[in-house]
C-alpha cells in the first residue's frame, strides 16, 4: 500500500502522529501498512515502558492513514479501538505496527493491527474500525 501521499501530509504540521514519533512506511501488499515508533519519552509511561495509550494512537493512525490511503479525499476517522497489550516494552526500543485490511466497505473499513518490538515479539494486538466520511456527498 503506498502511503506516500498520506506521510506528507502528516509531516506537514504538528499533530499527534508526529508528536508521538510515528513514521508511516509503504508496503508491496494492497491491503497492508506498516508504522515505526520509538519508545522514548514522548510515549513511555514514567516507569520507562510503552504506554498502552501510545500503542493503541499508533494502531488507529496506521488505519487511518491505510483508510485514507484507499479513499483519496475521504475523512478516514476511527469509531472503535480495542486492544490487548501482552507484553512490555523499554524506552530505547522502537515498535513496528503492521496492519492489514480485514473488510472494506463503503463506508466501514476494518483493520487488525499487530505491534511487535524490535526481537519480532507481540506487544499488542488491536481491531481498528473507520467510518469513510466521502466528501461533498
Amino acid at each position: 500500500m503506498d502511503v506516500e501521499n498520506i506521510r506528507k501530509i502528516i509531516e506537514s504540521k504538528p499533530n499527534l502522529s508526529t508528536a508521538l514519533g510515528m513514521e508511516f512506511i509503504s508496503t508491496p501488499e494492497d491491503d497492508t501498512c506498516m508504522a515505526t515508533m520509538k519508545v522514548d519519552d514522548r510515549n513511555r509511561q514514567p516507569f520507562g515502558f510503552l504506554s498502552g495509550g501510545a500503542s493503541l494512537a499508533l494502531a488507529e493512525n496506521l488505519a487511518g492513514v491505510g483508510s485514507s490511503s484507499l479513499c483519496p479525499g475521504c475523512a478516514c476517522v476511527g469509531i472503535e479501538v480495542s486492544g490487548s497489550h501482552v507484553k512490555a516494552v523499554m524506552e530505547g526500543d522502537t515498535v513496528t505496527a503492521y496492519g492489514r485490511l480485514q473488510h472494506q466497505g463503503k463506508k466501514l473499513h476494518v483493520w487488525q493491527v499487530d505491534i511487535k518490538d524490535s526481537a519480532g515479539d507481540l506487544i499488542s494486538t488491536v481491531r481498528v474500525t473507520n467510518f469513510i466520511i466521502r466528501q461533498g456527498k
